[in-house]
């Protein structure tokens, strides 16, 4: 009539009102503490997702996917490896690009990395066009000798639209007091900001036929591509590498910042294991409760066993308390934690507006506001890391359950 017995004895357990109401009080007490521990492991991991996703999206909107540069100073019949690059499958956008360092000179003076750049072909391999806070790239024409600075670099040289910045790079010209670095004067017609201080404050843009003439290149240095599929970058790369030559070396993004996303990796696995750790010491509380419970319910065990209930089936009884009150703290941990990281980024405002602090200064970091990006496989290996835990916080209770000895159990009732 009862089937299964161990479901319907460990749920009349659940909902039936116990004499000894502190077993109650710790079962809801496992349940919040299961559930603050899943929001937090939820929310950190959405954290490390939004950062990790912003990091890869900023960078990305300033270098290239991969880049396919010469054995010397330029790159060798760069219109033929244009051409290879652009007949690859996978490239959707290829487009040469000069790069060197210079010392920039106005009211103040900084280094930074200049490069010069086709500003039709630039949009196709990145997105810094959408990020133009004044001017437009399409000002960079070639003779003009005008510039586009990262928001930060034109505050450190004190300079704004309409200015003009000395730039001195490192090939030395000749004249009878010595050798002198080249210097040249640029009209500023634009700035950008792309969130991230390493190119808000490190990077110029000119035009390639003038950084070619500035630094007496004869083509460009590289060609910078734009993949299909970001992470097929390294497999792109080798294709084009054999189709190249050996007279040219091809980079992806992954190779020029590889040691900044392994730590980002490291980290969020280090987070997941500590937080993995605080959902463990919440289940201790299960195991407390379920202890506690089998003590109490020693009669009915006993009445049980005398009844023919064998000892898995005892087991079953406990095991479906435990895995109820992990189910029910889980649901609850699932449900809030993503409603929190949904809502993380207007909470974040919301308090440093209304408190007047700042939780990320943009001079720190990298990233100046707090991002959030849930992603569902993160949620169910929470949920399912957590219903393990719960479900082995059941097995030593129910075994001391199923350990009764019915005469013992009965003696003094």
């Amino acid at each position: 009539m009862f089937r299964p017995l161990e479901l319907f004895i460990g749920l009349r357990y659940t909902r039936a009102k116990r004499r000894n109401q502190f077993i109650s009080f710790i079962s809801t007490v496992s349940i919040v503490c299961i559930a603050i521990s899943v929001i937090a492991l939820i929310t950190v991991m959405s954290v490390m997702n939004g950062f990790d996703y912003q990091m890869r999206s900023r960078i990305l909107g300033a270098i290239s996917h991969a880049t396919v540069a010469g054995i010397g100073e330029s790159v060798q019949d760069w219109p033929r490896a244009l051409k290879i690059a652009e007949a690859n499958p996978h490239v959707l956008g290829a487009a040469p690009y000069v790069e060197s360092e210079a010392m920039l000179l106005a009211r103040r003076s900084s280094g930074a990395m200049v490069r010069g750049i086709e500003p039709t072909q630039e949009p196709k391999v990145v997105d810094i066009n959408k990020h133009m806070l004044e001017g437009k790239l399409d000002e960079l024409t070639p003779g003009s000798w005008n510039i586009v600075l990262g928001r930060e670099l034109a505050m450190t040289l004190g300079v704004s639209v309409g200015d003009r910045v000395t730039m001195a790079v490192q090939e030395l010209r000749a004249s009878p007091m010595g050798s002198f670095p080249k210097m040249r004067s640029f009209h500023v017609v634009g700035t950008f900001e792309l969130g991230m201080e390493q190119f808000d404050s490190g990077l110029a843009l000119v035009n390639i036929s003038d950084a070619e003439k500035l630094n007496d290149l004869s083509g460009p240095t590289g060609i910078r591509l734009k993949l299909d599929d970001l992470f097929n970058a390294r497999p792109v790369a080798r294709e084009l590498a054999d189709q190249l030559g050996q007279v040219y070396r091809v980079q992806t993004w992954m190779d020029t910042n590889a040691n900044l996303f392994a730590a980002l990796s490291m980290e969020k696995m280090v987070m997941f294991v500590i937080l993995s750790l605080i959902i463990l010491v919440a289940v201790i509380n299960l195991i407390s409760m379920l202890m506690m419970l089998v003590t109490d319910k020693q009669a009915d065990i006993a009445i049980l066993r005398t009844l023919g209930a064998t000892p898995r089936s005892i087991m079953g009884m406990f095991m479906v308390q435990g895995v109820l009150v992990g189910f029910v703290g889980i649901g609850f941990g699932v449900g809030l934690g993503s409603l929190l990281s949904w809502k993380l980024p207007g909470i974040i405002k919301w308090i440093e507006h209304t408190f007047h602090v700042t939780f990320l200064s943009p001079d720190v970091y990298y990233i100046s506001e707090v991002p959030s990006l849930l992603l569902w496989h993160d949620v169910l290996w929470t949920a399912l890391l957590t219903f393990a835990f719960s479900l082995l916080a059941t097995l030593y209770p129910a075994w001391r359950a199923s350990r009764t000895q019915p005469a013992q159990a009965l003696r003094y009732e």
